[in-house]
């Protein structure tokens, strides 16, 4: 049987992409994103006869529905949704095509899937297992500390330099996704792990002879190579030292920002601070992000309510 042939996407989408990444600044992970969307889109499209210049609203619902009938994430549906909408809104903006197949598209929401939060005992486990007194153990004790006191994203954490570290007030400052930066107090146990990253056996240990980026230089955490880490990096060495203890299947840095949040709320922080901490704009996405222990929520409410505490004899 003859293979089909590849699909291609055609010169309304390749111009959709170039409009993304020149009018609209989007980075090349995800204009790579968009790109795979759009040909998943097109190949589905193919085997009904159509294409994404010519889809229907049924064809196109017709394509959500088989990725969902052969398991695709929910998450990978509503994105594909939304790289759709995106599409043809800019093709009939641009006059490429008379109407919207996605206008009566049906909504797709995606389930509130949240990682679980590590226990105070595991996160304990993990760092008490940090004892080496080499360079790459003291800068991994360093990131996992910082991640696990602050909340920080992964992308804050490798973009900090060494100037965002305030150590005589115990502060750290942090730039958020748009760039909008936030100041978050470190804590003793994440500050005196960078102290020890900052002598002459952790980071200046690993200052390479020559410079391969001039950004590099003002790092606070370096890989062994002596430039910034990257997302990658930091990922893998949470799971080389998770495995020592047994987490590497349930820990991540999204784990640790989760993990901080909802240890906070369990010891009874204000939300508002926790959504100042991790830099959420809405409260509502701090709701979302963080769950608390349902038993704390029920000592919280019988010790602090009205009518929560027990009733008196003869009442």
């Amino acid at each position: 049987m003859a293979s089909k042939p590849p699909v291609e996407l055609s010169t309304v989408a390749e111009e959709f992409l170039g409009w993304l990444a020149v009018e609209k600044g989007r980075s090349p992970n995800t204009l790579a994103a968009y790109r795979r969307d759009l040909l998943v889109a097109s190949r589905a499209l193919a085997e009904e006869g159509s294409t994404l210049d010519h889809a229907t609203t049924e064809e196109l619902e017709s394509v959500l529905q088989r990725l969902a009938a052969v398991g695709s994430a929910q998450a990978s549906i509503a994105r594909l949704a939304s790289t759709l909408r995106g599409f043809y809104r800019f093709s009939v903006d641009e006059g490429s095509l008379p109407s919207d197949p996605t206008a009566d598209l049906g909504a797709r929401r995606t389930a509130q899937a949240l990682p679980k939060a590590l226990s105070e005992e595991q996160i304990t486990k993990l760092l008490d297992s940090l004892t080496g007194a080499d360079a790459l153990s003291l800068r991994d004790r360093a990131i996992i500390e910082v991640l696990y006191a602050t909340g920080a994203r992964v992308s804050e954490v490798i973009g900090l330099n060494l100037g965002d570290v305030d150590r005589s007030d115990g502060l750290l400052l942090l730039r958020g996704k748009g760039n909008r930066e936030r100041v978050v107090p470190l804590g003793s146990y994440a500050d005196a792990a960078i102290g020890q990253w900052l002598k002459i056996e952790g980071r200046t240990a690993m200052v390479p002879a020559q410079w391969q980026r001039r950004s590099d230089e003002g790092a606070l955490f370096l890989s062994t190579r002596g430039g910034r880490l990257s997302r990658q990096s930091v990922f893998a060495l949470l799971q080389r030292r998770a495995k020592v203890v047994g987490l590497e299947t349930v820990i991540s840095p999204h784990v640790l920002r989760h993990s901080c949040a909802t240890h906070l709320l369990a010891h009874g922080a204000d939300i508002r601070i926790v959504q100042e901490l991790l830099g959420h704009r809405s409260i509502a996405t701090t709701q979302r992000y963080t769950k608390v222990d349902p038993s704390h929520l029920r000592r919280a409410v019988l010790s602090s309510h009205p009518r929560g505490r027990p009733m008196r004899s003869g009442t």
